[in-house]
């Protein structure tokens, strides 16, 4: 039956049309007989993007954001979607989590969709500190756990990392008591970009699991290209008492949209999932599960950072200052001056970077942006650090 408002008229007078930055679907790039965008057309839809990100604004390097969002295909099954948007229970969702478990191999009863991976964080501090457990973390890591936890009124024991800037495995090992609810490791880590070597991290999970519950948090798997890195979710498949986390808001770019995911034994997710809040809304769910069958678009944001990631290393280096090797999608480098007055300087120049981490308060973290950025960004380095 043929409604009396074509679908692309209906886009150009609503909120997802241009007006939103969005493309129509007709301005997607042309897939060839098999659905693989060509890489020029790639190049292209790129390009759009990162000029619609930073129109009217500073350039974002603040906030670990993939600069290029959400693939074509994304885009495409997000309009596709709109007419879900009225509808409760969309099976969106649990196509989701199906999609999710067969990328990574595991049941999906052993995978949680959520509202962002921070929910996972929140929900997984709920479930395992509910009744007054302690919570060990390294410091500094990614802070959305350790403060939901500390408003909750638990003990944090926050262990400093090694002098390399790595999680001192050995330290959080002897905080682990009777006490102790859940160890949260980040890997690799959040503000350093640091990874902690196979072998060491799985003994440690592994070994830590038989007296506590081990949260991974793997949010910035994908740009990992270290051939010596592996995912702890064999871990859970074998049953042990871990729970590892992903999120769609680094390489897939739908960091607006809320999608995270939790990997766990199916009694963990059963205890999790009752500290939930909802669910992320059939629009994201859609977007989410095409970009999760889309190999090329990940694979052309990992070979971008990779540039763009480069380019600011070696910039660093031709200062002398001292810097962490980041396996992610930001750099982490020591300035020699207050971090508040680094970002603020950059900001002047229209560059907007991140907070400070304690105690690195003269070291700042640089989410890296499209090649270019980062090329007119390292022009402001010699002004911004301190000899």
């Amino acid at each position: 039956m043929t409604t009396p408002v074509s679908r692309r008229a209906w886009l150009r007078t609503t909120s997802l049309g241009v007006g939103a930055g969005l493309l129509l679907p007709n301005a997607l790039p042309a897939a060839t007989p098999d659905g693989v965008l060509a890489a020029p057309d790639l190049e292209a839809f790129a390009r759009a993007a990162a000029v619609r990100r930073n129109a009217g604004g500073p350039v974002r390097l603040a906030s670990n954001e993939n600069p290029y969002g959400m693939s074509p295909r994304a885009k495409q099954a997000m309009f596709d979607a709109y007419d879900e948007h009225n509808k409760y229970g969309s099976p969106a969702y649990q196509e989701l989590k199906r999609a999710f478990a067969k990328q990574n191999g595991v049941p999906a009863e052993c995978v949680m969709v959520t509202q962002g991976s921070r929910e996972v964080l929140c929900v997984a501090a709920l479930a395992h500190g509910i009744k007054g457990a302690d919570i060990v973390v390294a410091n500094p890591t990614f802070e959305a756990l350790p403060d939901y936890a500390a408003h909750m009124g638990l003990t944090i024991h926050d262990v400093p990392l090694t002098a390399d800037h790595a999680h001192d495995l050995d330290a959080m090992a002897q905080r682990v008591t009777n006490a102790v609810g859940l160890v949260f490791v980040c890997n690799p880590n959040n503000p350093t970009g640091t990874l902690v070597p196979d072998g060491t991290l799985r003994d440690f999970v592994s070994s830590t699991a038989k007296r506590t519950t081990v949260l991974v948090d793997e949010a910035y798997h994908d740009f990992v290209t270290d051939p010596s890195y592996r995912t702890m979710t064999d871990l859970v498949v074998k049953g042990e008492n871990v729970i590892v986390l992903r999120t769609a808001s680094k390489i897939h770019g739908l960091a607006g949209c809320r999608i995270g995911f939790a990997i766990a034994r199916p009694d963990i997710i059963a205890r999790m999932q009752r500290f939930t809040t909802g669910v992320p809304n059939a629009l994201a769910a859609r977007a989410a599960i095409a970009a999760i069958n889309d190999t090329e678009w990940p694979r052309f944001c990992v070979q971008k950072n990779t540039e763009g990631m480069a380019i600011l290393r070696n910039a660093v280096a031709a200062l002398g200052r001292k810097q962490t090797m980041s396996h992610t999608n930001f750099g982490f480098f020591h300035t020699g001056r207050p971090t508040a007055q680094v970002a603020a300087d950059a900001l002047a120049k229209g560059f907007l970077l991140g907070r400070a981490f304690p105690p690195y308060n003269d070291w700042v973290r640089v989410s890296i942006g499209t090649p270019e950025e980062m090329q007119a960004f390292v022009q402001l380095l010699p002004a911004l650090v301190r000899a």
